[in-house]
């Protein structure tokens, strides 16, 4: 098969498109002909070397792959060749403690499929694949739709329904308006019944955010964040930060909510190291919430919201496989409103 493989660790160089051995599906496993994969921020740090990924090159990037099945393996039931998937990217032991607390990301062996723990992933045209960990697609759903939606809806359910216990009538602030995260933030919001901000450092996409249910927009900077969102609110400030960006923003950010407010983030694309002063984070009794992902059973919740048509995937831009080098370069650009998917 094809594949775009991950030679050495660095920049998009490195990646190079060559013929690789066809994965063979093991007991409980299923063969999948990848027509879609959805790119992530998280394939740009694997692809640079991040340590606690644990990923020895030559690997195959991609957590988010959707297809057809080729082939089941030994003991697969309920699953027929031709039928239409996504995959769950996530991978637990599902014995431990965690896993039995439903908190499946927190497993001491969990893993991302082309990401941690060293499973290969959907940059590729073939994929083997648990047949407990696919995501059955819905006529109306295409292919690239339904790569672009696991990790990104699932994060963003995990980081507002579960952390962050957002409900109907509060108000949350969605960052960087133009990620794929991000757009699935504000749709998660809206339908949980919550007033919901986007801010963007673009006017395009926060123009795009109002099309996907954002009640108001900042662009930011010019605007001061917090001194904005006062204003909007008229003194209430924000219930939930939905936050993905790190470095300098935190500190804004925490600003931008009332006493008791929560701040939950999943990412670090302008840096990991954030200066906060403590003492405001203390004296308002806010709260820091980290979000790695989320469990199966949240995976499930969300999948079904997407199936039924509540939720829908933002796809900005689709490059064929072979041009992987080039789609690392568009999301590297950070110029995209939702998600940049590569098909075999």
């Amino acid at each position: 098969m094809k594949a775009a493989v991950l030679k050495a660790f660095g920049g998009p160089e490195k990646l190079e498109y060559a013929d690789v051995p066809d994965p063979v599906p093991g007991p409980g496993e299923v063969l999948l002909r990848v027509r879609a994969c959805a790119l992530n921020h998280l394939d740009l740090w694997i692809r640079d070397g991040l340590p606690s990924a644990k990923v020895k090159t030559p690997f195959i990037l991609g957590c988010d792959a959707a297809g057809e099945v080729a082939a089941l393996g030994p003991g697969v039931a309920g699953v027929s060749v031709g039928q239409r998937f996504a995959v769950n990217p996530g991978r637990s032991c599902g014995r431990c403690p965690a896993c039995l607390d439903g908190r499946d990301s927190d497993c001491p062996d969990y893993g991302i499929i082309g990401a941690y723990g060293g499973r290969p992933g959907g940059y590729a045209e073939l994929l083997a694949v648990p047949a407990a960990e696919l995501l059955p697609m819905p006529q109306t759903q295409g292919f690239p739709e339904a790569a672009a939606a696991p990790l990104t809806f699932l994060t963003a359910w995990h980081m507002l329904v579960t952390l962050a216990e957002l409900h109907a009538g509060q108000t949350v602030l969605v960052a960087g308006a133009g990620a794929g995260v991000a757009t699935a933030a504000i749709q998660i919001a809206k339908l949980r019944g919550a007033r919901v901000i986007a801010c963007s450092t673009s006017r395009e996409k926060l123009e795009r955010a109002k099309g996907l249910g954002a009640d108001l927009t900042v662009l930011h900077p010019p605007e001061d964040l917090a001194r904005t969102v006062r204003k909007v609110t008229e003194g209430a400030m924000a219930d939930v930060v939905f936050e993905h960006i790190g470095g300098s923003f935190i500190g804004e950010a925490l600003k931008c909510l009332r006493r008791s407010g929560r701040l939950v983030t999943c990412g670090a694309t302008a840096g990991p190291v954030a200066p906060i002063d403590l003492r405001y984070v203390f004296d308002r009794q806010l709260r820091i919430l980290g979000a790695k992902m989320g469990g199966r059973a949240e995976m499930h919740a969300v999948w079904a919201e997407l199936a039924a048509g509540r939720l829908k995937a933002v796809v900005d831009r689709t490059f064929p496989l072979s041009e992987a080098r080039a789609a690392h370069e568009y999301l590297a650009a950070r110029g995209q409103f939702g998600k940049v998917v590569l098909l075999p």
